[in-house]
């Protein structure tokens, strides 16, 4: 008596002798195979998970060769095989989705890049220094020191609305500086 080495060894010599005691169920596989795996491939949306899926119920049907009567309802015990198989694969996938409390984090942009940011800042400043006096010196305390514009007003010794508008302006030539083009 011999000793199989491996389980799976044994198990290949198992599925042979299987065959032999159903050589119609191979007969049928062989026959019917690609209109069933056309049928699999209308379940899903993968070519290979449609392969997988008609070996699930190709397995599912030939543990139950021998409890199948009617061997001329064989596709329709299959494709019913097929859609409960698929069936059961949806729901299992679907249990292992659950909600959260917490949102997972979004991936980070890119960074810029550290020379095209100082290129706008040259940009930026060259801009700023083509202004006139008064204005320059609103447009950094406003946004270069982050004064408000009450404080502006104070440190200048004007009013707010002069501040306003000054900057108003300011911006307006910044916005139409052709060196800062393609910042907008």
């Amino acid at each position: 008596m011999t000793t199989p080495v491996c389980t799976g060894a044994s198990r290949a010599a198992a599925a042979s002798a299987g065959h032999r005691r159903y050589p119609s169920f191979s007969s049928y596989v062989s026959a019917r195979g690609p209109v069933l795996l056309r049928t699999a491939r209308s379940l899903t949306a993968n070519p290979s998970d449609a392969e997988d899926l008609l070996q699930t119920a190709l397995t599912k049907t030939y543990v139950a060769w021998e409890r199948i009567e009617d061997h001329r309802a064989l596709d329709g015990y299959v494709r019913r095989a097929l859609v409960n198989t698929r069936t059961s694969q949806w729901r299992k996938r679907k249990v292992d989705e659950f909600a959260c409390e917490e949102l997972p984090e979004r991936e980070a942009a890119p960074a810029p890049d550290p020379a095209e940011q100082q290129s706008l800042h040259d940009a930026m400043w060259r801009a700023v220094l083509r202004l006139p006096d008064r204005q320059r010196a609103m447009v950094v305390l406003r946004y270069y020191e982050d004064l408000s514009e009450a404080q502006t007003a104070e440190v200048l010794g004007v009013s707010v609305g002069t501040v306003k508008s000054a900057v108003s302006r300011a911006l307006g030539k910044l916005r139409e500086d052709p060196e800062l083009s393609p910042v907008r």
